[in-house]
């Protein structure tokens, strides 16, 4: 039997698999987001850090899953992942405040930028990695111009503040892009196509998964 367990404790990326057919288990990393993109090398390229923020909180939930004892007896896969916008060359995670939102809007409205999700996938047998697949996803973005009431009442909502670059595509935010170039799916945070590929990778296929969890 093979499960997939999702490193997140978003309710977006959990809705995107279960509406593909997966039911999956869900545990969050530990993983201070912030310190481990400090000490990547400052040379480090965005694509690269979305990645590297992704493999560590799957390798932090597979350590998890080997210390407590859970799925070591079962076949596992454990998809990381971790979403930036980049936009005037800039990586923009969660802005947290509503000030820090609002700033971002002034710089995002009307213009387009990259929603960048890093993937990381972990193949494991007996709570052993056992396969590493990692690979970053990118989709241009094109915002619309929210006037200023909408603006004030969008971030009153807190949806901004907790999610990569200040909106949402299968929210609220939802009012404001334009349209975007690219997969849909990995702008709400989970590629679906690039991760079909990884799981291929580490030896997994979509049928195998649908036969084993499904909602």
């Amino acid at each position: 039997m093979t499960r997939l367990v999702l490193a997140s404790a978003s309710p977006a990326r959990r809705s995107v698999l279960r509406a593909a057919g997966l039911e999956p288990i869900v545990r969050v990393s530990d993983v201070d987001e912030d310190a481990v993109a400090a000490a990547l090398p400052a040379d480090t390229g965005p694509r690269d850090i979305v990645v590297e923020l992704a493999r560590a909180k799957a390798h932090s939930v597979a350590a998890a899953l080997a210390v407590d004892g859970n799925g070591t007896t079962e076949d596992l896969v454990v998809v990381g992942c971790d979403s930036m916008l980049l936009i005037d060359g800039e990586l923009q995670g969660k802005p947290h405040t509503a000030e820090v939102a609002q700033a971002r809007w002034q710089a995002m409205a009307g213009n387009n930028a990259d929603l960048l999700t890093g993937h990381c996938v972990l193949r494991l047998r007996s709570g052993v990695v056992a396969a590493e697949a990692l690979d970053c996803s990118a989709t241009t973005v094109h915002f619309g111009k929210p006037d200023p009431a909408e603006l004030d009442a969008y971030i009153a909502t807190g949806e901004p503040l907790q999610v990569a670059g200040a909106f949402t595509l299968d929210g609220l935010g939802g009012w404001f892009v334009d349209r975007i170039d690219g997969d849909p799916s990995s702008v709400v945070g989970i590629g679906l196509p690039l991760l079909r590929r990884l799981l291929q990778e580490v030896g997994v296929g979509i049928d195998r998964l649908w036969a084993d969890g499904r909602p």
